[in-house]
C-alpha cells in the first residue's frame, strides 16, 4: 500500500484556512490532513477485516470511531461543558463491532465532526485560548489551545496507527 502522490501539498503548506484565527491554522490544517488521507490509507480496504486486532492491537474500525469520539470530547471540554449520557455512550462503545457500518460511513462521520471543529475554530474567541479547562471526570487541567492541538494531533496519531494496521492486514491476506 503506497500512498499516492497528491496533486497538491499537503494541507499546511496551501495557505491559511479562510476565517480560521492563526493561532488555530495548525490544529485545522492536521484535522483536514487526516480527512484527506483517511479514504487514501483505506481505499479498497476488506470491510471484513474492519474489527480485526492483528497482534491484540486495536482494529481500523476501534481507530476510526476513537477519532470521532475524541474529537468530539475535546471540543466539549474547549467549551468548558460536560460530556453528555451519548457522549458517554459513545465512548463506551468504541472498538465495539457495529453490524453494517462500514468504512465510508466512518470517514464521513469523522468528517462531519471535523466539519463541525472548523466551524467552532471559525467562531472561537482567541482571547480564550489560554484559559484553564477541565479534561474528564478527573477534571485535569488544560487550556482550551492546548485541547485544540490535542485534538489535531491526536487525529494524526491514529492515522499513522491505521496505515500502519491497514497496511499489516493487506499484507496478511
Amino acid at each position: 500500500m503506497i500512498m499516492k502522490k497528491h496533486k497538491q501539498p499537503e494541507v499546511w503548506l496551501r495557505g491559511p484556512i479562510p476565517e480560521v484565527p492563526q493561532l488555530l491554522q495548525p490544529a485545522a490544517h492536521a484535522l483536514l490532513q487526516t480527512c484527506e488521507e483517511l479514504p487514501v490509507w483505506l481505499e479498497d480496504f476488506d470491510e471484513n477485516l474492519l474489527w480485526t486486532k492483528p497482534a491484540g492491537r486495536a482494529s481500523i474500525g476501534f481507530h476510526l470511531q476513537h477519532l470521532i469520539g475524541v474529537l468530539d470530547r475535546m471540543m466539549t471540554y474547549s467549551k468548558e461543558e460536560k460530556l453528555t449520557e451519548a457522549q458517554f455512550n459513545y465512548l463506551n462503545q468504541e472498538g465495539t463491532e457495529v453490524e453494517n457500518i462500514t468504512v465510508a460511513d466512518l470517514i464521513a462521520a469523522f468528517k462531519h465532526k471535523v466539519d463541525e471543529a472548523l466551524a467552532y475554530f471559525k467562531i472561537l474567541d482567541t482571547s480564550v485560548l489560554l484559559e484553564s479547562r477541565k479534561v474528564g471526570r478527573k477534571a485535569l487541567p488544560s487550556t482550551t489551545l492546548g485541547l485544540l492541538f490535542h485534538a489535531a494531533e491526536h487525529s494524526q496519531r491514529h492515522l499513522g496507527q491505521i496505515l500502519v494496521t491497514a497496511s499489516l492486514l493487506k499484507y496478511e491476506e
